[in-house]
């Protein structure tokens, strides 16, 4: 009772707080008695407590392993700011001299220092573990513990070499703390740092204040995310985006648009990066366009919303960004935007790298992808994904348990699916069990002679997204488990074997067949709308766009090109909605631009103006975007370089972009309506009947879909059929 009574005294004398939160004193208690803690909590749920309190209470120093400089200043200031004596607080890093190196030092030997704040780095240095030998050392803390397991979102190969390091210094207690980790990456640290027996303290990472909403991503994403933010006046947002360029090009679309936001990264020069975030903190910036290099420590209570630009590479760091929202348990939406082009442009990026982190990069992909499409409560799957289990059958905060879809009875599809895995010996991975069970023949099914087994394609009647949304309900509902050591690896749980003697009511979401059913009963062209995220769910003038779309048969006629050479049907859509009647507005129009709305552009806009004085259709009040200088000037420098017959991949490099990104910009140029020659680039890099087999087919294509491309020209690559249908856009339409 006196210990217990003398923890909260301390508490109340250092911090201030009159009471614990969550496992807070559990966890103090068990470090302070000399047992290794593991200590799973999400961000704002009070972690650093966890360690700053014992060590204060203790004897001797805390070394705190933290993987950033600035998050380590930021914890040293906090610290001070309770005790009258700076030295209580310190960190040693690469930011100190040699006489502030010396100065710590001092205090450390003459036990003011009560926590060091130390960088991996810093720690593996031969003259800093002779030092720390030398001191008495109360316990160690490894913050961000998840950087240890090539499976967090954040691995540091450093983190890897602490527990050695630990060993040469003198083993005292060690506390993992992580605000973000899955059963995987916690079995990863405890085996690493050797504390498979310490006492674990896992905290719920439900945030029930969250919003979670998944939105496609189409042409008009800027203007719907400056819609977004205009509505929600005086309130404190960050956009996250994957790469620094697209950073520092949204925030100023978004400053053309008179919004205050200020943009972060770790490419630019520190004095700035430091005063946008002291701006966003103090609140003379309401919104802060960022890479993943924002946030970590920044404890702003009010941040209102969370969206990101483009896909996140894992569900870790979704969370992590995610978590920023609503921290004062106030209202927090985030909002992802989601295009499977995104997913295929994360997977460019990991090749190259080795295979075992190409291996790891593609299953977090699978991942985050199966959160992204599911039509299930986002909640449950994002805590499932934590080795949580969230048992409400409607979380009430995210887009699907506001908007349920229609549920099928499964409990065959199940049976089929375990009876799979039965086979196939527990030793597969949901992918490899999807192409099995529809029978498909790949090169690794037959080597391993899996063609061969009865249940080779007994589920050939069904659809692969069918399969993956069994599989993932099953994950969901504990009738299977993914492997710890092979991630990835499918595992029938005691329920499942239970399920297989005695099958019970088993639900699917019937979302992902009628999805399929509907793409197959449109045409190509239709199809392809949909799923270039066309259709602006139901939001456009369905009459309409069935009068431009007559329009625009007449004139491919008349100009001998196919549809979508003279607007996509994407253009159409936002057409449709947004009723533009004058070539100026039009212009505006996602995949227009001025060339294309000049050359094709005044009979739509005739139509469309008789349609709207016939109907008299009040217009909305359209958000023109603003475009900033430095899109259209990179657009032009391109088009002055390729008139300089300068190489793709050369003038790529040159600009700082990938290859894939530079056909991004040139698909763009020629889509709005410029006419640009890159047959000099064409020559070099393709053969003449390889150019001329794919112009051909998109001469008689009725779609100018990728995917689709690629399945119909099998022996050719994605970068050869981009390259011809540039030339043919550039040809035809222009």
């Amino acid at each position: 009772m006196e210990k217990r009574e003398n923890l909260h005294e301390k508490l109340k004398e250092y911090f201030g707080f009159g009471t614990f939160k969550g496992n807070q004193e559990a966890i103090i208690k068990s470090i302070m008695s000399g047992k290794d803690t593991f200590v799973l909590m999400p961000t704002g749920g009070g972690k650093s407590l966890c360690y700053q309190l014992p060590a204060l209470m203790m004897k001797g120093t805390a070394i705190v392993i933290s993987p950033l400089i600035a998050l380590m200043k930021n914890q040293v200031d906090a610290m001070r700011n309770f005790s009258e004596d700076d030295g209580i607080a310190h960190f040693l890093n690469s930011s100190l001299n040699k006489q502030e190196i010396e100065n710590v030092k001092r205090d450390v030997i003459s036990e003011k220092t009560k926590l060091l704040y130390v960088a991996p780095e810093s720690l593996t240095k031969l003259e800093n573990i002779e030092f720390l030998r030398s001191v008495t050392i109360s316990f160690y803390a490894v913050d961000e513990a998840h950087c240890i397991s090539e499976w967090g979102h954040d691995f540091r190969p450093e983190y890897r070499r602490i527990r050695p390091i630990i060993s040469q210094i003198g083993s005292q207690p060690i506390i993992a703390l992580t605000a973000t980790a899955t059963p995987k990456v916690q079995h990863d640290i405890q085996k690493n740092l050797g504390m498979t027996n310490a006492n674990v303290f896992k905290s719920s990472f439900n945030r029930p204040n969250l919003f979670y909403e998944v939105r496609s991503k189409t042409d008009s994403i800027d203007k719907e995310i400056i819609k977004y933010i205009l509505s929600q006046e005086g309130k404190s947002g960050i956009v996250y985006c994957l790469s620094r360029r697209k950073v520092n090009d949204f925030a100023e679309i978004l400053q053309a648009n008179d919004i205050r936001a200020l943009p972060y990264h770790a490419g630019m020069d520190a004095i700035e990066r430091t005063a946008n975030q002291d701006a966003f903190l103090m609140e003379k910036a309401d919104v802060i366009v960022a890479t993943i290099a924002f946030g970590m420590g920044i404890d702003k209570p009010d941040v209102r919303y969370v969206i990101h630009y483009d896909i996140p590479k894992s569900l870790e760091g979704y969370y992590q960004e995610t978590g920023r929202a609503g921290r004062d348990g106030g209202e927090g939406k985030c909002i992802c935007f989601y295009s499977h082009k995104d997913i295929q442009k994360l997977e460019r990026f990991m090749q190259g790298k080795p295979v075992s982190e190409q291996e790891i990069g593609k299953q977090l992909l699978i991942e985050t992808t199966a959160y992204a499409d599911t039509s299930l409560c986002r909640r449950k799957v994002l805590l499932h994904y934590f080795g949580e289990d969230y048992n409400e059958p409607n979380c009430g905060n995210c887009d699907n348990c506001l908007n349920p879809k229609i549920k099928v009875e499964a409990k065959e599809l199940l049976i089929t699916v375990i009876e799979a895995i039965n086979a196939l010996k527990e030793k597969q991975k949901t992918d490899y069990i999807v192409n099995f069970l529809v029978g498909k023949e790949t090169s690794e099914i037959e080597a391993f002679g899996h063609t061969e087994l009865e249940e080779f394609g007994s589920g050939s009647d069904e659809d692969d997204r069918v399969w993956e949304v069994v599989i993932r309900t099953a994950l969901l509902e504990n009738y299977l488990k993914k492997d710890i050591e092979n991630y990835g690896i499918l595992k029938i749980t005691k329920k499942g074997k239970d399920f297989l003697k005695n099958p019970v009511s088993f639900k699917i979401t019937k979302e992902d067949e009628e999805d399929i059913e509907d793409v197959e009963g449109l045409d190509a062209e239709e199809a392809d709308m949909m799923n270039s995220g066309g259709g602006s769910g139901g939001a456009a003038d369905t009459v309409l766009y069935a009068i431009m779309k007559d329009l625009r048969k007449k004139l491919s006629k008349k100009l001998n090109v196919p549809p979508y050479v003279i607007f996509q049907p994407a253009s159409l859509d936002a057409m449709a909605t947004s009723y533009p009647i004058t070539l100026e507005e039009l212009q505006n129009i996602p995949g227009v631009g001025a060339g294309k709305a000049k050359r094709y552009g005044q009979e739509f806009v005739d139509v469309i103006k008789k349609y709207v004085e016939e109907n008299e259709i009040i217009r909305p009040e359209d958000l023109r975007v603003k475009t900033v200088a430095n899109k259209s000037k990179l657009k032009v420098s391109i088009v002055q370089a390729i008139d300089r017959k300068v190489a793709l991949d050369d003038l790529a490099e040159s600009k700082g972009i990938d290859f894939n990104e530079m056909l991004d910009e040139v698909e763009a140029i020629v889509y709005a309506g410029t006419k640009i020659n890159i047959d000099y680039f064409l020559n070099e890099v393709m053969d003449a009947d390889s150019l001329q087999d794919i112009y051909d087919y998109f001469q008689e294509a009725e779609t100018d879909d990728l995917n689709l491309a690629l399945k119909e020209l099998p022996d050719y690559d994605e970068t050869e059929i981009r390259l011809t249908r540039i030339k043919f856009l550039s040809d035809m339409a222009n």
